[in-house]
């Protein structure tokens, strides 16, 4: 019996995924065999698909040939030896990194995220990559409270409407930089769109808030939009930086973190990335997921769905990610939830 995966062959564009077929085999001692139901498909995978990532030792930075795909939900069909964490029918999430973009996951038992099995996946998967950094950004980085004044940095995409939908239920008053053809869902959410094509968003938050600002949510991790953001806080305002920097970017956006938290500016500057999963307590994640999964059970949060894909045309979704027109997510789905 089979199974199939889009391979990344080589560097390259979206024509580089291919599907191939693999044999099915019984999990590992200690692994799990998942049927994946849903998978993100998000800038990271570009990035490592592309060959672009920012270092060859990062786990983005694969060796071709490989399986992209940054998170996957779906059922336990199989477990090894000694697994007594989960059993067969259990509904997982994963954060990969790598490898999402298949029919079959095999996976440690020891990271494997608890999804309830109420949610339908296809919503539920923008939680485990997009919505874990946009509300451990808001809560635990930058700690955010209501009334506060935000500027969200990269507002249309997948961790942006995050911020939008998780800083409205925050009470946040937000001014969010995009397109002008995205506005209609920041203004949705209760932010003040800003046109970067159009309008300097320097000049207008000075203009809209003369005393400065209480927190920047930056997804573009560009040292422009840093440096300028920086002098838009007030004296006590926060900064937090998360995505993918540009190589020739990358240390001086660490040097700009640095100076900014140990001298005496009055402000932070903090940078955020999910590998503290994987290095550090993972407690705090799954308590946070396990909160993510209550709203979207309750109907307070809904992930934004631009398109759902099957599984195996995981090039058809990098190729319209790579056209900058998605707002919100992506993602791709088994048959039954197309």
């Amino acid at each position: 019996m089979n199974y199939k995966s889009a391979v990344a062959t080589r560097s390259g564009g979206p024509e580089v995924l291919q599907i191939i077929e693999n044999n099915l085999r019984a999990p590992l001692a200690g692994e799990v065999r998942i049927k994946v139901l849903a998978a993100a498909v998000c800038r990271p995978d570009v990035t490592a698909r592309s060959g672009k990532a920012l270092y060859s030792g990062t786990p983005l930075g694969q060796k071709f040939p490989f399986v992209p795909g940054y998170a996957v939900i779906g059922d336990v069909d199989a477990v090894g030896e000694g697994v007594t964490s989960v059993v067969v029918g259990e509904r997982v999430g994963v954060l990969t990194i790598v490898g999402g973009y298949t029919e079959i996951l095999y996976w440690r038992s020891d990271r494997l995220i608890p999804v309830p099995a109420a949610l339908d996946p296809a919503e539920a998967i923008p939680l485990i990559l997009n919505y874990i950094v946009a509300y451990q950004a808001l809560h635990r980085s930058v700690k955010v409270k209501a009334g506060e004044k935000a500027l969200i940095i990269g507002a249309s995409g997948g961790i942006g409407t995050a911020l939008l939908q998780l800083g409205q239920l925050a009470g946040l008053k937000m001014y969010a930089i995009a397109s002008q053809s995205k506005h209609p869902i920041l203004a949705e959410y209760g932010a003040t769109p800003i046109d970067y094509h159009t309008q300097d968003f320097a000049e207008f938050i000075h203009r809209a808030e003369p005393e400065g600002l209480d927190v920047i949510l930056d997804g573009m991790m560009s040292l422009n939009y840093i440096q300028r953001g920086l002098a838009l806080l007030r004296r006590g305002g926060r900064i937090v930086s998360f995505g993918e920097p540009k190589r020739s970017e990358f240390f001086r956006v660490l040097a700009t973190a640095a100076k900014t938290n140990l001298f005496s500016t009055g402000k932070a500057f903090k940078l955020y990335g999910t590998s503290f999963y994987f290095v550090g307590d993972k407690q705090p994640f799954l308590e946070d997921w396990a909160t993510l999964f209550k709203l979207l059970a309750e109907g307070k949060i809904k992930p934004v769905i631009a398109a759902k894909f099957p599984i195996l045309e995981a090039a058809k979704a990098n190729e319209l990610l790579e056209s900058g027109q998605v707002t919100g997510n992506l993602v791709l789905v088994a048959p039954e939830y197309l």
